[in-house]
């Protein structure tokens, strides 16, 4: 038997999981009655596959200016230390289809992207290390995938 951990994502089983798909992870509710929903949106099969990191770089700059245009209660979206997706955060929205579809203009405008935002010295830690063909090739394999993003287990 496993040993509970306190992080949501060490207790699942990342080997029945089948990517690409979001999942509602949990929901802290703060002193106010504000509710924080966080999700994992899985782009890769983890241990099988995995985004590279130029790539991963750039779609992460891409999604982080772009969902907010889609969606104005993010609080953030970060990458996965195993590069096999991110982990979005809302505020008080627990509608599934509005994440979803949030995503899903997010990632076209990937698809349409003609640059990177950000990536300069100036605002970006590793600017030399940036692929935006990467980063359309991500949100390409994540959108061919949205028919099965409410699946998250596979049969």
């Amino acid at each position: 038997m496993v040993k509970k951990m306190n992080v949501e994502s060490f207790n699942l089983d990342h080997t029945k999981v089948s990517a690409p798909y979001v999942r509602l992870v949990g929901v802290t509710t703060g002193q106010h009655n504000d509710k924080v929903y966080k999700y994992d949106i899985r782009f890769c099969q983890p241990n099988k596959d995995h985004m590279e990191m130029a790539g991963l770089h750039s779609i992460e700059h891409l999604m982080a200016e772009n969902i907010r245009n889609h969606m104005s209660n993010v609080l953030d979206i970060s990458p996965m230390g195993c590069q096999t997706g991110f982990y979005l955060s809302v505020l008080n929205n627990d509608q599934f289809e509005d994440v979803t579809a949030a995503l899903e203009k997010t990632l076209n405008d990937v698809l349409e992207a003609t640059e990177v935002p950000a990536c300069n010295e100036v605002q970006c830690g590793w600017a030399a290390n940036h692929s935006l063909e990467g980063a359309k090739e991500i949100a390409a394999n994540m959108l061919d995938g949205k028919d099965e993003w409410h699946i998250v287990f596979a049969e």
